[in-house]
């Protein structure tokens, strides 16, 4: 996997930290619906992200801007219900976002081990 930098080659840029995803909430709001391909009710979805009514009204707006949600408002049972699903694009960019993060977490591991055995030899060469 290729790891994106920024225009100056920093090994540790990670632009594929995508701002819109990296927030807490949206992050949470995105990861519920791409394992609810069908879509949640936005009371599902307030349940699942812990959010207040117009936290995730707020997120879900910024995420509809930026096309990774779609928002349907219909009802069921007499009474109206909105829908929120993961665009496709949306789902593009969150598996993007994802592979990034899992390099941040290569990346972190392997100078933890670097740093082990850096600690490792001095210990050794001193005894």
């Amino acid at each position: 996997m290729k790891t994106r930098t920024s225009s100056g080659g920093g090994r540790f840029a990670y632009e594929g930290l995508d701002r819109v995803i990296h927030e807490r909430a949206r992050l949470s709001v995105l990861t519920s619906l791409i394992t609810n391909p069908k879509g949640l009710a936005f009371n599902e979805l307030k349940d699942l992200c812990s959010l207040t009514d117009g936290n995730l009204s707020r997120h879900l707006s910024v995420l509809e801007k930026d096309g990774m949600v779609e928002i349907a408002k219909g009802h069921e049972r007499n009474r109206s219900v909105t829908i929120c699903r993961i665009t496709r694009s949306g789902r593009k960019r969150y598996m993007e976002y994802l592979e990034t993060l899992e390099q941040v977490v290569r990346d972190a591991a392997k100078a933890q081990e670097e740093g082990t055995a850096v600690v490792r030899n001095m210990a050794t060469s001193r005894a």
